[in-house]
């Protein structure tokens, strides 16, 4: 079992698991954005046919994983396990929207780092002989975390300029033990990490410590560099967060180059649809992964991402009580040769 470890916290993987379908589904706002060309679905309202903003975000998992499915020609008795999870209490957009599938489901919380969670455990799952082919998959919804997290839409409250917009996403990314790539070769696990940040409008300060503390573990554990990848892309940090694990790294004496970049700074054009600091919620990564990133990596745009979304581990109740947020990240290096 050992000789899959490298390092303290990475794990590379004997036989990579192959990403051999994926899709995403996206809002309005996402639509309009500078990715919109890049989703296999948009909706035109933020109920996606539905009656509740809950159940609308079911629906776009049903509909990710639907369209994975169908892209790769598959039934659902053909997944052998589904991960996936969201922001809402006890997970009922993945478990609501998901039941119908009957297939064996391990439901995650990871906020907006589930994509990496699922995507790792599916991975090391296939990898360990466990399971020939699963699905890794999240979603969020912005009325759905406005009503739970902040305050209900129509109430209209004012946004200060460090917080992010929490897309209406979802992503669904389909594993097998064999196939043409890309392939998931390395995993390292987040810790948590705290650094005091009380203020829930400026999520990307308290993700950003989680961030460099997983990227600096896997450069470190790999004996790699940021320069060894095309892209290493963390998950919804936003303009601050992601300004925070720069100069983390510069402090090391390690320069992020352009190859640097965050999915809550590409889903959205932030000066004209008024997004301030950027994109999050677990869609957010989710539908950039899944549309965008994976399908520039089929078309030759790039051969090595390391993908590192993060999540702010916060509810409702621990802020009303006064904690802090701890944050998260969990990395995954998907290549296009093994």
């Amino acid at each position: 079992m050992n000789n899959k470890r490298v390092g303290r916290r990475t794990v590379a993987l004997s036989h990579p698991p192959s990403v051999i379908s994926f899709a995403n589904i996206g809002g309005k706002q996402e639509k309009e954005g500078p990715l919109g060309k890049f989703f296999d679905e948009t909706g035109d309202d933020s109920f996606f046919g539905e009656k509740t903003w809950e159940k609308a975000e079911s629906a776009m998992q049903k509909k990710a994983l639907q369209r994975a499915l169908d892209k790769a020609r598959l039934k659902p008795k053909d997944l052998d396990y589904i991960f996936a999870g969201d922001l809402l209490n006890q997970c009922i957009g993945s478990s609501f929207g998901l039941r119908e599938f009957n297939i064996p489901f391990y439901g995650l919380y990871g906020a907006c780092s589930t994509m990496g969670e699922s995507l790792s455990l599916a991975a090391l799952l296939i990898d360990g002989g466990y399971a020939r082919r699963c699905a890794a998959m999240t979603s969020s919804h912005f009325c759905t975390a406005e009503r739970q997290y902040r305050m209900p839409v129509p109430y209209g409250s004012q946004r200060p300029p460090t917080a992010q917009w929490t897309a209406t996403a979802a992503g669904c990314t389909i594993l097998d033990a064999e196939g043409k790539g890309p392939y998931i070769t390395h995993v390292t696990c987040g810790k948590i990490v705290d650094r005091g940040i009380t203020d829930g409008n400026n999520m990307g300060a308290a993700m950003a410590p989680a961030a460099y503390d997983t990227l600096a573990a896997f450069f470190r554990d790999t004996e790699t560099t940021p320069a060894d990848y095309d892209l290493v892309i963390t998950g919804d940090l936003g303009e601050l967060g992601h300004a925070i694990v720069r100069d983390f790294f510069e402090k090391d004496g390690v320069t992020l180059g352009d190859n640097f970049l965050d999915c809550g700074l590409l889903l959205y054009n932030r000066e004209k649809q008024d997004m301030h600091a950027g994109a999050s919620g677990c869609g957010c990564s989710a539908s950039v992964l899944n549309g965008y990133l994976l399908g520039g990596m089929l078309e030759g745009k790039w051969k090595r991402i390391l993908f590192a979304p993060t999540g702010a581990l916060l509810s409702p109740t621990s802020s009303f009580q006064g904690e802090s947020i701890p944050g998260i990240c969990h990395a995954v290096c998907i290549s296009t040769t093994k």
